[in-house]
């Protein structure tokens, strides 16, 4: 289908239906945590923004019957059954928060084409779907063959009626709302719009606030970012408040954060502008890898290989490892654009998710439960060293990410406002607490003072923000970060707190970055080293056989005030944190324990749980530069920072 007329065709279809129509305990700890109700200084709520159901199509044709219903219950921390072997799930923690998204491509289709009463369920397509469902060869056929007409962007277009989308999407929306609870949990509107051209990830999942467009857009009306662009902002134009988060750009060959825009031009303003208003979050890790960054790209960060997927989604190709490709060399190449065109179309604040089609949300290494559905539903068939039908072996798979989201009380206004404002942190799962504010004039003792965060927002500003203008009389002076993070209690210890510096190169424009050790436990023992600034490995207490661990390393708090000792006021910046705990048991572990086996050796027996937040954004006035140019001044001797490698596509 051409993209603009599959844009103008549903956009016409949409004025037409326009026009008919906690943490479930107290949390201890938090700087700030107020009781019921909203709080000015805002509450931390865990949830899910990336999850599927029975109702995407690679879920069900994977064998998967839970429901909307289901998910809403485990994620509230009700037990519930795997529905592909029965096995009872509960949560140890509830979530707060959950946004379903089930594909909006073959939306509410799937489940006709297994009753007997519609006459969808007689075509060959159908009766290939109808064996899927019970057999693993045939499931493997089916979920290739729909997969293919999204990479070849060619559906099955008795499929994809907007009718049906329009029924079933109400459908989903009553689910919803009979499980939103106003300041105890809250179930949002969502969806995922799966464009995926030549097996390259450019997948977004979209979200509302209170009320919902009439039909869901799909890859199948454009698979053009910028159509769906069209499609928000004539959303928003009908008052209805929306926006979209990309994820996975790890295995989108080198094309989310590019210079240019999707068809291979260069990125102009508009084009930049519309980026930044639509997409104010990006989702830095999933069950298909982390995204932040690559040890090709990042050779001097030691953490920097945690948890990679490299191949393309279901084609078993290795994905191109582009500076595209990765959020932190994105946040440079997004300011190298602000300065060119006047727009960054990537200052995105950091969330996490799941993408787990198997209906829940298995954010705990401990009970991981598989993503596909009966193709990994046992320890055995995740282990496995055989690709499953989604084209990898089960244990590349990470377990699910956990978005946090600072907001003023838990409904869908406070979640989906907190998120917009990009005060929002993304864990591999892990619910670690995490502060992170800069400013000017940040005191040295700042976490320690007893009303820390009414002073923080006082004197600056939250994650996910920009620096308030540089005080010009004073180009000496360099901006603070207070940063303070709690471990999860039902986690590993701390070992260190990271901020990240990313900006990009004055004269050759490739994007640069330097990683600062700003707090770790055991400081009187560990001292980074005078060279490189890296700190020794915090230890590892884990028993790989046993699948356990000690809690007798590490700290459960970390805090710190520090300042930029690199700053140059003559050039952008971005600043996020990384907090990383103690080595602890990988789900892969725990399924070699509960097998009797040795743990795969393709992927580490052990797992650093992180948390990376919001960057926090400095860019320099015009002034400020005209100043600096008059006084001569230079950037900085001493930065120990290395350029991001670059790995063009081929």
């Amino acid at each position: 289908m051409e993209s603009r007329a599959g844009v103008l065709t549903l956009l016409v279809l949409f004025s037409t239906l326009l026009a008919a129509s906690a943490f479930a305990a107290d949390s201890i700890g938090e700087p700030g945590r107020g009781a019921d109700g909203k709080n000015p200084l805002k509450n931390v709520y865990f949830g899910e923004q990336h999850m599927h159901t029975r109702n995407s199509f690679d879920a069900f044709t994977a064998g998967v019957t839970m429901t909307w219903d289901d998910a809403y219950r485990f994620a509230r921390g009700e037990q519930v059954k795997l529905s592909t072997t029965g096995e009872p799930m509960q949560r140890r923690t509830p979530y707060d928060f959950v946004a379903i998204t089930d594909h909006s491509e073959y939306y509410g289709v799937l489940k006709e084409l297994i009753n007997p009463k519609s006459e969808l369920s007689k075509s060959d397509f159908a009766k290939g779907i109808q064996k899927a469902r019970t057999n693993p060869a045939a499931a493997k056929e089916a979920v290739g063959k729909l997969i293919n007409s999204l990479v070849t962007n060619t559906s099955l277009p008795e499929y994809v009626t907007p009718e049906m989308r329009k029924s079933f999407w109400q459908k989903f929306q009553d689910t919803a709302d009979k499980h939103n609870d106003p300041g105890k949990f809250t179930a949002l509107y969502a969806y995922e719009w799966t464009s995926i051209p030549d097996g390259a990830n450019m997948h977004r999942n979209v979200f509302f606030k209170d009320k919902a467009a009439p039909v869901p857009f799909s890859s199948f009306d454009s698979i053009y970012p910028e159509d769906l662009w069209t499609y928000l902002e004539f959303v928003r134009a009908q008052g209805i408040d929306v926006f979209a988060i990309p994820h996975n750009a790890n295995v989108s060959n080198g094309w989310m954060f590019s210079e240019n825009k999707f068809l291979g031009e260069a990125m102009d303003e508009r084009y930049a502008r519309r980026q930044a208003a639509n997409e104010p979050l990006f989702a830095m890790a999933q069950t298909k890898g982390q995204s932040e960054a690559h040890p090709l790209l990042s050779p001097n960060d030691e953490f920097a290989g945690f948890e990679q997927f490299p191949n393309l989604i279901s084609l078993g190709v290795p994905a191109t490892i582009d500076s595209a490709s990765f959020y932190r060399q994105g946040l440079a190449v997004g300011m190298k654009l602000e300065q060119k065109l006047g727009h960054n179309p990537y200052k995105m604040g950091a969330v996490a998710g799941a993408d787990v089609h198997s209906g829940y949300q298995g954010n705990e290494e401990w009970d991981w439960k598989g993503a596909h559905g009966a193709q990994d539903d046992t320890p055995k068939k995740r282990l496995n060293p055989k690709p499953n039908a989604a084209g990898e072996p089960g244990f590349i798979v990470s377990s699910a990410g956990t978005t946090a989201v600072w907001a003023e009380e838990n409904t869908r206004e406070g979640i989906f406002n907190g998120m917009l404002s990009k005060e929002t942190y993304g864990t591999s799962g892990t619910l670690i607490r995490l502060r992170f504010f800069g400013g000017w004039d940040l005191p040295a003792g700042l976490t320690a003072d007893k009303h820390f965060v009414k002073k923080a927002y006082a004197a600056g500003v939250p994650m996910g923000q920009d620096l308030p203008p540089h005080p010009a009389k004073n180009l000496d002076k360099s901006p603070s970060f207070a940063v303070w993070a709690m471990k999860d209690p039902e986690s590993g210890n701390l070992d260190r707190v990271q901020i990240i510096k990313a900006w990009s190169h004055p004269a050759h424009g490739f994007p640069m970055e330097k990683i600062y050790n700003v707090a770790w436990s055991d400081m009187d023992q560990r001292k980074p080293d005078a060279d490189t600034g890296k700190l020794l490995p915090v230890g590892n207490t884990v028993n790989i056989k046993e699948a356990t661990y000690t809690n007798d390393i590490g700290d459960s708090q970390l805090s710190a005030v520090w300042t930029d000792p690199d700053f140059d006021p003559t050039h952008s910046a971005a600043y996020y944190v990384r907090v990383l705990e103690i080595p602890t048991p990988r789900w892969s572990t725990f399924d070699a324990k509960k097998l009797g086996v040795e743990p795969p050796k393709e992927v580490s027996p052990t797992i650093q749980e992180r948390a990376w937040s919001s960057p926090i954004w400095y860019t320099p006035s015009p002034e400020i530069k005209a100043l600096a140019k008059k006084q001569g001044r230079k950037p900085p001797a001493k930065q120990h920072a290395s350029p991001s490698h670059h790995y063009s596509k081929p």
